[in-house]
């Protein structure tokens, strides 16, 4: 999934995506209103993370905006202020989840994955095809009963490719869904993550490449 964190304190920030990265998830961080603003301008984001209490331009605003525009990423917004009136208040301007601060790390995953999950089509809480299983929510992946050691991004591009139900999905979609905005869209990323990922699902080959398209399961 694409996340964009919106949170100007800075070292909470890169804490907190450093986390999310190593969950599987692609994650940009803007640090005022204007950044997030710009961000959102260039990309959809399966989440938003954002903090309520933003320099430049309040976290309010934007969420007003995005839901004036009926944009299809979810919202959870953050924020010091953890009373019930401040929840309501949150909530009443578009946002689909409250999290107040401080919060748990293992609080905020969960809450960004359920929110992802509503976020695009409707997809079961473990995904399979054929002896490949994969349990998104605690990050297990298995085949024929034996357990797989994949790396985040591994991970990651296997659930994108599950998730895909069948579709073709491109190197530069899975480069705009998997990786974040640090990534160079000319080098060979995607290309390198599948060979490995095929390495470690074994035989019989479950991914398909199909020429000048992509990828598919």
């Amino acid at each position: 999934m694409r996340v964009l964190l919106v949170e100007d304190h800075a070292e909470l920030a890169e804490t907190v995506a450093t986390g999310l990265r190593r969950e599987g998830m692609a994650v940009d961080v803007a640090l005022d209103g204007h950044d997030a603003l710009a961000h959102l301008a260039l990309t959809d984001y399966d989440v938003l993370v954002l903090d309520r209490d933003l320099p430049g331009v309040h976290g309010d605003q934007i969420c007003r905006s995005l839901v004036a525009e009926g944009r299809d990423g979810r919202i959870l917004m953050l924020t010091a202020a953890g009373s019930i009136e401040d929840r309501v208040d949150g909530l009443s301007l578009g946002a689909d989840d409250y999290l107040p601060k401080p919060f748990a790390f293992a609080e905020l995953v969960a809450r960004v994955r359920a929110l992802a999950r509503r976020a695009g089509a409707p997809l079961p809480p473990a995904l399979a095809h054929g002896d490949l299983r994969l349990d998104p929510g605690n990050r297990l992946a298995s085949r024929g009963g034996q357990r797989l050691a994949l790396s985040p991004k591994e991970f990651a591009v296997l659930e994108y490719l599950l998730g895909a139900q069948g579709r073709i999905v491109s190197a530069e979609e899975l480069l705009a869904r998997v990786w974040d905005e640090n990534a160079d869209p000319f080098t060979t990323t995607v290309k390198v993550t599948i060979r490995r990922l095929r390495a470690k699902l074994g035989e019989p080959p479950l991914i398909e490449t199909v020429p000048r398209s992509g990828y598919r399961i």
